[in-house]
């Protein structure tokens, strides 16, 4: 490839196009990992499945997703940004539609599997695009509006979900997906120019760390999921593989000449800090999610879109506040938002909790509300923050890295968190247990988003607003 002597300005034909397609793009993978939870007690009611099985058709998406969004990232700088979404959304569109035809919970599992991967390729790359071909000063606003439509689509899922279920069945979740992956394509196609890393270009590429990445993810999340089943022995095997993994991973990564990741980057205070904060502030967000939906419908008797309407004032607060709350950070720093947004999360938490049988809207919508307004207070800023903190040529695995600790968070919160609070087997479908469970579960995630507050305060101490520097061209 040449060089790109102009960056893409937002307000220009192209920009437009351009952010509507990454973000969309984007959007549609995250949707994914949240609108199945409100289907769920219907896909376990028509496929006679399991709460273990139920678990691994959220986490077979999130594991592989988790597990190789660092691939996806570094195939992005070094094959190009543009080439790899698209092959993600292609890949993506596929699998949704086998998804819609599945016929058993081990069928649905592994094409959800699929799905992980084609997300994994998609959406580091969303992130990288508008990092390396916007003007430095509309990344900023960019990224706010990226973060507050994956913010809308995460919590919409859940609506979306409900609606769906409702009126056509749990099929039509992943048939939506169709038309709206082709319409990223055309866009893509048509707007969006190629870039890379130009000093990755050609290199070897480090299949060993991303072998190792699946290992300790899928070790650790099987083990956690299945430890009520599965003998002592097994389980400290499995949780033994996991930490080799691990160890091996970040050993590999010191001696590789083209590291899956640049452990470097870690070095970054800044950057380590909104990592830790992401993973536990993620993690609670992803049980969140996973189960008041399905607390109200067993526990309330909500239907299911009425339980997916409890995503709307999230995706409002998204909606409207996600740009402000980037612009706010770019002009004080990161530092408050991202301390303030997960304390206030916490606090909507815990007024949520109280719902149980009876519950009504006026239940639950006062901590929904102070929940979505910590969330719209943090999701920008935390996007910002992570790319700003590593050089552009790295942007895809920047990216990369924060996608795979939010998932990994989220995935390991989600596998562990039934046998923390007591949920087993058929439990989804016994209101008692289920009420125990989440009002035990609410209290872990206040827990875990207020050491997500804490570490933001003083893990970025000293952060400054962003600088008003414009490169003069873009390799690539």
């Amino acid at each position: 490839m040449g060089r790109v002597t102009e960056f893409l300005a937002r307000e220009t034909t192209r920009g437009r196009v351009t952010l509507t397609a990454v973000t969309l793009g984007s959007g549609i993978a995250i949707l994914d990992g949240s609108v199945v939870n409100v289907a769920l007690r219907t896909i376990g009611t028509e496929l006679d499945a399991s709460l273990e099985q139920l678990q691994w058709v959220i986490n077979g998406y999130m594991l592989a997703l988790a597990s190789l969004v660092l691939v996806g990232g570094a195939l992005g700088d070094r094959l190009g940004r543009r080439r790899i979404y698209l092959i993600g959304m292609t890949w993506f569109l596929v699998a949704s539609a086998l998804c819609a035809v599945a016929q058993t919970p081990g069928q649905l599992i592994a094409m959800r599997v699929l799905q992980g991967i084609g997300a994994a390729l998609l959406t580091p790359g969303g992130l990288a695009i508008i990092q390396s071909v916007f003007r430095r000063e509309d990344r900023a606003a960019a990224i706010g509006t990226w973060a507050g439509m994956s913010g809308i689509a995460a919590a919409i899922g859940p609506f979306v979900g409900g609606w769906l279920v409702d009126s056509g069945g749990w099929r039509w979740i992943f048939g939506i997906n169709i038309p709206l992956c082709l319409a990223v394509i055309a866009m893509t196609l048509w707007a969006t120019p190629e870039t890379r890393d130009t000093e990755a270009t050609g290199r070897g590429f480090d299949g060993l760390g991303a072998g190792l990445t699946v290992i300790a993810l899928g070790g650790l999340t099987y083990a956690l999921t299945a430890s009520a089943s599965m003998s002592r022995s097994l389980f400290v095997a499995l949780l033994a593989v996991s930490m080799v993994a691990m160890v091996g991973f970040v050993v590999a990564e010191r001696r590789a000449r083209t590291p899956l990741v640049q452990l470097s980057l870690f070095g970054d205070r800044v950057f380590s800090a909104a990592n830790a904060m992401t993973f536990v502030v993620y993690g609670a967000l992803g049980v969140v999610f996973f189960i008041l939906v399905l607390h109200l419908q067993v526990s309330a008797g909500w239907s299911a879109l009425a339980a997916g309407l409890t995503g709307l004032p999230t995706t409002i607060a998204l909606m409207l506040l996600s740009s402000r709350a980037a612009q706010l950070s770019d002009r004080i720093g990161p530092r408050i938002p991202m301390a303030l947004g997960p304390v206030i999360c916490a606090v909507g938490v815990l007024l949520v909790m109280p719902a149980g049988r009876g519950a009504t809207w006026w239940t639950v919508l006062p901590g929904l509300v102070v929940f979505s307004l910590g969330l719209a207070l943090l999701v920008s800023p935390l996007t910002a923050t992570v790319l700003a903190a590593a050089p552009d040529r790295f942007a895809g695995v920047a990216s990369g890295v924060n996608n795979a600790v939010a998932r990994a968070g989220s995935l390991l919160a989600v596998a562990a968190l039934p046998a923390l609070v007591g949920l087993s087997g058929d439990d989804y479908q016994d209101p008692s247990a289920m009420t125990s469970g989440f009002r035990a579960s609410m209290v872990i995630c206040a827990v875990l988003l207020t050491i997500g507050g804490v570490v933001s305060w003083f893990g970025l101490a000293g952060t400054s607003p962003t600088p008003r520097t414009e490169p003069a061209q873009l390799d690539a």
